[in-house]
């Protein structure tokens, strides 16, 4: 069904969708730039449908317009990440506090929530899988399982508004990063202190994780955002001109 100005939502929807993809997979990285023209021609649609997706993921804080038509994946600014990772730590800390205050016994959702991310989490070093890009979606799901579990619809939005913002970030310290088995370390801790209804124990846990994971948004540099880029091969999408080295 097409909407009021005749263009299909669809082709929209497949190119905000795939070039989002992009980002988040790190085959286009910050800085890189696109036109509105190249998409149009990568994705075989008029330039009408590829401007909406830019302008969607313009507002999702992933895509800049610059001028005539360009377009620039949105550049690491230190200040930003610091400003949505301190954001994190408000709702994860509130949540997490909330979850393991409750005056009552901890409801029977919540106890099948922390029993499904114990499946995942509490296993043996062995078992743990070790590819970053899953690792990324089991991460995400494991902060967001804490912050749904409070039944609060407007946290739960901006949960997944943080994330989609540092999402490109947090993919570099996973994927390229030696953080796994940290990772799940400290999963295990704080599902253990929810459970236990320690509620200083699990803030105290959930503010050092996050603090962690800040503290390598702080080390990101240029340099290691073209090791991603190298890693993932020259001409990695056909729509984005190679990045010179040294160049903005």
């Amino acid at each position: 069904m097409n909407d009021i100005t005749g263009i299909s939502p669809s082709r929209a929807d497949h190119v905000y969708f795939s070039v989002r993809d992009d980002i988040f997979e790190m085959r286009l990285l910050p800085g890189d730039r696109v036109t509105e023209g190249s998409i149009a021609e990568r994705f075989g649609v008029s330039r009408t449908p590829a401007r909406e997706a830019l302008q969607r993921l313009q507002s999702d804080g992933l895509m800049r317009g610059y001028v005539r038509g360009g377009w620039e994946v949105v550049p690491v600014d230190f200040k930003r990440f610091e400003d949505l990772y301190e954001m994190r730590k408000l709702i994860e800390t509130f949540a997490v506090s909330k979850l393991a205050s409750a005056a009552e016994d901890v409801s029977g959702s919540v106890v099948r929530m922390l029993d499904q991310l114990e499946q995942i989490w509490k296993i043996p070093r062995a078992c743990r899988r070790r590819d970053g890009r899953e690792m990324v979606a089991l991460d995400e799901a494991f902060h967001h399982a804490l912050v749904r579990a409070v039944d609060n619809a407007e946290l739960t939005d901006a949960m997944q508004r943080v994330t989609d913002r540092i999402r490109v970030v947090r993919r570099l310290d996973l994927v390229y990063g030696n953080c796994i088995d940290e990772t799940y370390d400290e999963h295990v801790a704080i599902l253990d202190a929810i459970r236990h209804r320690e509620t200083d124990r699990s803030v105290a846990l959930i503010a050092r994780h996050i603090e962690g994971s800040r503290a390598e948004v702080r080390t990101l540099t240029e340099e290691r955002l073209q090791r991603a880029r190298t890693a993932m091969g020259p001409n990695s999408v056909p729509y984005a001109p190679p990045r010179l080295r040294g160049t903005k």
